[in-house]
């Protein structure tokens, strides 16, 4: 695929940024406009400085792992795959062996590469796998069987890109994975929370109720937790590099425990898994380049679509702080977001009609469309349902020297399938949800999905993750990501505006986010945080909002013009910033 570049005039979005700010910082002290008690105080992130380096990760151990590579000398990517494989023991939510993901790396000498190691659906794959006698998707099928492990492409896209940017010995980067997995780790409150969230799922699997619920009830926080098979497998791992995990023993008993529980996961699919590296999406505004993925994620185009209809719909004045600018960037969400959702899809299986799309032209006119006092129905906006589930995980490294590593990896939904697969400790990933199960068939919302993204074997799923390194005037400035499913490029985006315009790293990501994703017709609306007026604001242009629990869970680095790099880590999880 070829890298695409554009400006659109981008400097103005920067102004759009900065205007923007007033009403932000001041909903971030209670006040936007409302006076007290409009918006309730936010929590603060968890902010470390540091002029050695920094890893910032959902959990404070695979912080420390990588922390702990960089003091023994390893390079921003040795200590971002430490921290990767350190969440597959400590973060079993999303961090993970037999999952996948995107990777952003920007090197010393300014070159920036994109690594795409998300899964692949099986050779045995079929467009119908998941649909029942009656043509519609079976409840469940696509989620919590073993018909929803895609191949896992993790530990061959880690060795990849150690193989290729590393320093250290492979094993030196695997270590710290295998000791907190056989000297075990302390269980956190979210954790002990989130396993019971999804007991329903776990339970059902004899080895993930074994290792996760003894005696029928979760981990309870304190709780220290040892795997010794994972430990096993993660250190055969060090010993063999990839090969250990997509050939041999570990593989077969992966494929014969899918296929015993009725999946189609083959040891010929994990034996021919390859990563592939891929010209990053260029995105130019002001003197700012944000480098992130190109398809098979969406991020690219999301982001590319939102930020050039934002010049055009804001038109020329003095902007104001108020409604009115969520206004017009939800409007320019929807937008993006129905091509996103109707025509995107793996571009190496489909041809994906990136050039028209993104045709400045085109652009323009879809910014030209927004009604500055109403809400556009998504039914006038044709498009599909975005249909991601939101339990990813991502962290950022940098160092002083400018290397920078964004790294977003996924079992898809929470714990995955559910199922661990005995013998190996190994979670086992769902992302097979990411197709589109039924295209042409109505869901259960009555809308259609595009054929663009239908199972197809050997075919990436669409994604939303975004991670991006972000450069200022030919110098890194940023290191951002987040989970969150299809909120992801917006939740990315929030946060690029804020830091982009002068805002400390740890309030741009602690503050309040919106999202519009075209379908459903909704703004959702993090619950009790955003400032009341604007929300008011929104009603009255006609949005209908729906309150729901946080979006997003961004971890960040920045590059200070004095040299230090700041960490923030999110206050909606539990994640920490660490260096060496």
């Amino acid at each position: 695929m070829q890298r695409r570049s554009s400006s659109y005039g981008f400097a103005r979005h920067l102004l759009f940024a900065l205007a923007t700010l007033p009403l932000l910082a001041a909903a971030a002290r209670g006040g936007g406009g409302g006076g007290a008690g409009s918006v309730e105080a936010r929590p603060t992130a968890q902010v470390l400085t540091s002029n050695r380096g920094m890893v910032v990760a959902a959990a404070p151990e695979a912080s420390r792992a990588g922390a702990e590579v960089l003091a023994a000398g390893g390079n921003a990517m040795d200590a971002a795959l430490a921290a990767a494989l350190a969440l597959a023991v400590v973060y079993p939510q999303a961090g993970n062996l037999a999952g996948g993901g995107f990777l952003v790396v920007r090197t010393p000498d300014g070159v920036v590469r994109a690594l795409d190691f998300r899964e692949t659906a099986p050779a045995g794959a079929s467009s119908r796998m998941f649909l029942g006698k009656d043509g519609r998707p079976v409840p469940g099928a696509s989620t919590s069987t073993a018909l929803a492990v895609a191949t896992p492409a993790s530990v061959r896209g880690y060795a990849e890109a150690h193989r290729r940017l590393g320093r250290l010995p492979w094993a030196a980067v695997v270590a710290p994975a295998e000791r907190l997995a056989r000297e075990g780790f302390v269980i956190p409150d979210g954790l002990s929370h989130d396993l019971e969230d999804e007991r329903g799922l776990l339970t059902r699997w004899d080895e993930t109720r074994r290792v996760f619920f003894p005696g029928g009830r979760p981990l309870a926080p304190g709780t220290r937790l040892k795997q010794p098979e994972l430990a096993e497998t993660l250190a055969r791992i060090g010993r063999e590099g990839a090969d250990a995990f997509h050939r041999g023993e570990i593989a077969a008993r992966i494929a014969a425990f899918v296929r015993e529980a009725g999946g189609i996961l083959s040891e010929g699919d994990l034996a021919g898994y390859a990563p592939v590296w891929r010209a990053p999406e260029e995105i130019r505004f002001g003197d700012l380049v944000v480098h992130t993925m190109p398809l098979p994620s969406s991020a690219g185009l999301v982001l590319r679509s939102v930020l050039a209809q934002l010049e055009v719909a804001r038109g020329p004045g003095a902007f104001r702080p108020d409604a009115a600018a969520y206004h017009v960037l939800l409007e320019a969400e929807r937008r993006a977001y129905a091509d996103r959702n109707r025509w995107l899809g793996d571009g190496d299986c489909v041809e994906v009609p990136l050039p028209e799309l993104l045709e400045p032209e085109r652009l323009v006119r879809l910014g030209a469309s927004i009604d500055h006092e109403r809400a556009t129905p998504s039914g006038s906006v044709p498009g599909g349902l975005a249909r991601e589930r939101e339990e990813t995980t991502h962290l950022s490294v940098a160092t002083p020297d400018g290397f920078a590593v964004a790294l977003t990896t996924t079992l898809n939904g929470s714990f995955g399938n559910g199922a661990i697969v005995p013998g190996t400790g190994v979670l086992l990933n769902n992302e097979m949800d990411d197709f589109a199960a039924a295209p042409g068939t109505p869901n259960m919302y009555g809308l259609v999905q595009g054929s663009a993204n239908a199972v197809r074997a050997g075919a990436r799923p669409l994604s939303s993750m975004a991670p991006a390194v972000v450069e200022k005037a030919g110098r890194p400035f940023l290191v951002v990501g987040s989970p969150g499913g299809s909120t992801i490029p917006t939740t990315v985006l929030q946060v690029l505006l804020r830091t982009a315009a002068g805002e400390d790293l740890g309030s741009a990501v602690a503050a309040p986010r919106l999202h519009h994703q075209h379908t459903p017709d909704v703004v959702f609306v993090e619950r009790g945080r955003a400032a009341s007026e604007v929300l008011e604001g929104l009603r009255r242009r006609g949005h209908a909002l729906r309150e729901r629990g946080p979006i997003g869970k961004v971890h960040a680095v920045s590059f200070s013009p004095d040299g230090r790099l700041v960490g923030a880590a999110d206050p909606r999880g539990y994640g920490a910033s660490a260096a060496p």
